[in-house]
């Protein structure tokens, strides 16, 4: 129904175009429905609700494609600060085991266990 105040009549509501026509009504003075419901009023509202969603959408698409970038940087950067990590712990761990080698072979030495590099396969001999 298509109610109009300045004649005071109820038209059915014109199902072919979406807005009435000003010859049937102006659209000021046209109520849809109901006898409150403001037409113009009403493509208002549909016309900022639809605005305010797409604005929505975009500042969340902006907004995510922001934090993805962020993101993926912040990753690079710890996946090299691990990196960087692993091989100062690998060069540590090196180290340790040749101090160890050296302090090994001076025990060796000490107790006449180390035997020669060339020949590795002598028999040892008490003495």
């Amino acid at each position: 129904c298509l109610w109009c105040y300045t004649n005071n009549t109820c038209i059915d509501y014109p199902v072919r175009s979406i807005l009435p026509s000003s010859s049937l009504c102006s659209l000021s003075n046209a109520r849809w429905g109901v006898c409150w419901l403001n037409f113009e009023a009403l493509i208002i509202a549909l016309a900022v609700v639809a605005g305010l969603i797409l604005v929505s959408i975009t500042v969340c698409c902006c907004y995510c494609c922001y934090c993805r970038r962020r993101s993926r940087s912040r990753l690079d950067e710890e996946e090299e600060q691990l990196a960087r990590k692993r091989e100062e712990r690998r060069l540590q761990s090196l180290q340790r085991k040749h101090e160890r080698k050296l302090k090994h072979d001076e025990i060796r030495k000490k107790y006449g266990l180390l035997q020669d590099s060339d020949n590795p396969y002598s028999r040892f001999e008490n003495e």
